[in-house]
């Protein structure tokens, strides 16, 4: 692994970070939040957002990593959902999924706002739920069934610790043969390559971009891997007591992992030592499993939610389009010349179909004429042949 690479010497740290989403990334800047997704038609729509004011607890060490982590929850989940609604409404209405008993009682039932964010929470709580049964309680279940062979407290929970991380990377490894999960590891690599350009105050550009890694010393899979091996160590400590206060001291002790977790993942991201640079090993490793190279118009959706970020217009919601060198598109006037040009296309077609009939009736006119002409021709050389046989039998 070349370090020079992704510890960039004459790089300029900027706190400018995102996620991949469906079709596009979620950048964050200073004082603002883009959304960027692919259309089927190849434009991208961009949903700003102004940065939340900080709050008093983001300033306060350990505690501001379980903020981060909290809001990243939310606001990762959030920005998927939008994403999928974008492709949604670009859909043709015959490709729509019919919504669900459940849905239609909940649009009857509440607003649009507030079907939203019931989805919205309960994704999470749901997405919590799994990761807790299957990377907690999964892990301490299973190690304790040796139990009876294993009396050494401190073996038993570094044990859990190991399977618990290759349980991740398995997990990680699999999902990344689907498709669709490739193409978001493809924007999570175009999202680290183009924050390197950034970072090295090169012109944003796709064939800049693609001079870097796809991986970053600041990435979120790094800050999952400092939580999988600080818990290993810090669990370590805990004794073996049943599965359920082992599971509820694991549950009580995640904002102080996610905590440790983001001041480490903070100083790597900051700093040059070598030590830095071991410990980010693990992380980096991982993002070769998180990250994919990405093709040039995944780039060029990576550029354009930086841009978003860097804009010098005041921040404040709004959504729109553009094309991919990021110029503004009227949506309205392109769905007009495209229904127009579908007209025309359907005129045009009806025409040639128009035509093409006007000259049935003549043509099968003049084919029943020859085959009539074939057929006369085919019984007089029948006839002569009948009187030659006949002639050369006399």
């Amino acid at each position: 692994m070349d370090f020079s690479k992704i510890f960039i010497k004459d790089a300029n740290p900027t706190k400018m970070g995102g996620q991949a989403v469906m079709e596009g990334i979620m950048m964050k800047g200073s004082d603002r939040t883009a959304i960027a997704v692919r259309r089927p038609d190849g434009t991208i729509n961009i949903k700003e957002e102004p940065a939340k004011p900080r709050s008093k607890w983001t300033k306060v060490p350990i505690i501001r990593g379980v903020v981060t982590f909290v809001d990243s929850l939310v606001t990762g989940t959030r920005t998927l959902m939008y994403s999928a609604q974008v492709l949604e409404e670009s859909l043709p209405e015959e490709e729509l999924e019919e919504p669900t008993r459940f849905e239609k009682w909940l649009s009857e039932h509440f607003s649009e706002k507030g079907v939203f964010n019931f989805l919205l929470y309960s994704s999470v709580v749901v997405a919590l739920a799994v990761s807790l049964g299957i990377f907690v309680l999964l892990p301490t279940w299973v190690v304790g069934l040796s139990g009876h062979v294993i009396h050494n407290a401190i073996v038993l929970n570094l044990i859990e610790g190991v399977l618990r991380i290759i349980m991740f990377i398995l997990y990680v490894a699999i999902i990344s043969q689907m498709n669709d999960i490739k193409r978001v590891f493809q924007f999570h690599g175009a999202e680290h390559q183009t924050i390197h350009c950034y970072e090295n105050g090169l012109e944003l550009k796709p064939e800049n971009c693609m001079q870097f890694e796809t991986l970053h010393p600041r990435c979120g899979t790094s800050f999952l891997m400092f939580v999988m091996i600080i818990s290993l160590l810090l669990f370590s400590f805990l004794g073996w007591p049943n599965v359920w206060i082992r599971l509820l001291s694991r549950i009580i002790l995640i904002p102080v992992v996610a905590g440790l977790s983001y001041e480490v993942l903070k100083w790597a991201g900051n700093s040059e030592s070598m030590a830095v640079k071991i410990l980010s090993v693990p992380g980096l490793l991982m993002q070769r499993l998180t990250t994919k190279v990405p093709d040039e118009s995944q780039l060029e959706v990576a550029i354009v939610a930086v841009k978003a970020c860097l804009s010098e217009e005041p921040p404040q919601e709004r959504i729109y389009d553009v094309d991919s060198q990021g110029n503004r598109i009227d949506r309205e006037k392109l769905q007009e010349n495209a229904s127009d040009s579908e007209a025309d296309n359907t005129q045009k077609s009806q025409t040639v179909h128009d035509e093409n009939n006007s000259g049935e009736p003549e043509a099968k006119a003049e084919i029943q004429e020859n085959r009539n002409e074939s057929r006369k021709s085919g019984e007089s050389v029948n006839d002569k042949a009948v009187k030659l046989s006949k002639d050369s039998e006399e």
